[in-house]
């Protein structure tokens, strides 16, 4: 690829996506900054620098993936998918375990989470199997291979175990079937199919997850354990009231009532909530409905029907992980251990979210090409 036709597909990026991107990232460098804060007298823990460390990399993924074209993507699919899953299978064998899970691989002293990349590549599988020419939308066996594409990372993620990722997996497999032309009937029986398994499911959760679910329905059950980091979030949220108590001033943030380990990661939007009050909440929301509006744009607008699958898995994932968690930490759903996209302290989120939004972003450059 020349400069001139780099050029020429960046500046062909819808830009309101582009500068929504920009702010998310920018406020989530500053509220893991306060999120590890704890008073003038106090240094802070390193988590912003290398947030925006991972922040520069993303960005550079993300203009790679706008100008690699998805089709060789989904080409590939077959191989990303494939070394996914090799991934997601080292982990539960040689993986680091933390706080009692096997998530994360250590490569040259970096940690990484393989279930994070496993989510955009099930998105490609899908989109060039269900946007193969020619492929029988109506015949119940084509939604059934594209759920066993989907059972298989799900089963190993939900071994390590992570429910919350594997959860958000489900919708955006449903939404991608919906938008590929998959008979409404079908999809209708997949959710009944679902309910009827929930025994099965809770039957397969580890006891500390089935304690979550226990506290959700009733937070007075374990106030000082399993309980607390739903309280406090909650008491976070709410004490933010219409404008916030300032950037810094949070103090169920400084003064560690909302724990340290946590608070940059899975109840940074509590933190913002709380210094930055109602307000702040809906300027972050109304900065993802424009990414969002731009990725139904891009789905809409794709040249083909591959592209407009990618482009609306990666939509329906990353709003999917931005609804259970804010859900998460407002009291909604019980707790999952899922990050804020673009927001929340990780490096493998991180990345994989923009290579999803720039590989969106890539559908939507090369919309009327040929």
């Amino acid at each position: 690829m020349d400069w001139t036709h780099a050029r020429w597909l960046l500046k062909r990026m819808d830009w309101s996506m582009v500068i929504a991107v920009v702010l998310l990232l920018g406020i989530g460098v500053a509220f893991v900054y306060s999120a590890s804060y704890r008073g003038d007298d106090l240094p802070v823990p390193s988590f912003y620098r290398r947030q925006m460390v991972w922040a520069l990399l993303g960005v550079a993924v993300f203009i790679l993936f706008v100008l690699v074209d998805y089709r060789r993507l989904r080409a590939a699919a077959g191989w990303l998918y494939g070394m996914s899953l090799v991934l997601l299978v080292l982990v539960l064998l040689v993986g680091k375990k933390v706080y009692g899970a096997y998530r994360w691989l250590s490569v040259f002293g970096v940690q990484v989470q393989p279930s994070e990349f496993a989510k955009l590549a099930l998105i490609v599988m899908l989109a060039r199997f269900l946007g193969r020419p020619g492929r029988d939308l109506r015949h119940p066996l084509t939604t059934l291979r594209a759920l066993v594409l989907l059972a298989l990372p799900f089963a190993l993620i939900v071994k390590e175990p992570d429910l919350g990722t594997a959860v958000v997996m489900v919708p955006m497999t449903v939404l991608m079937l919906f938008v590929a032309g998959t008979p409404l009937r079908h999809l209708a029986l997949l959710g009944l199919v679902g309910v009827l398994l929930l025994p099965v499911g809770w039957l397969g959760m580890d006891e500390y997850q089935k304690e979550r679910v226990r506290v959700f329905m009733n937070p007075g059950r374990d106030p000082l354990g399993a309980g607390w980091n739903k309280i406090q979030s909650e008491i976070a949220v709410g004490s933010g009231k219409l404008w916030g108590k300032g950037y810094l001033e949070g103090k169920q943030n400084v003064l560690g009532f909302l724990p340290r380990t946590v608070a940059p990661t899975d109840f940074v939007y509590s933190v913002i909530a709380e210094e930055k009050g109602f307000v702040g909440s809906a300027v972050l929301l109304l900065l993802y409905a424009v990414v969002l509006a731009a990725g139904i744009r891009a789905s809409v607008e794709a040249r083909d029907r591959a592209g407009r699958l990618m482009a609306m898995g990666v939509t329906g994932l990353l709003f999917s992980q931005v609804f259970v968690n804010i859900a998460m930490t407002i009291g909604l759903l019980p707790i999952t251990g899922l990050p804020l996209p673009l927001i929340s302290y990780g490096g493998s989120s991180m990345l994989t979210t923009l290579a999803g939004l720039g590989l969106t972003q890539g559908v939507y450059a090369r919309r009327y090409s040929l």
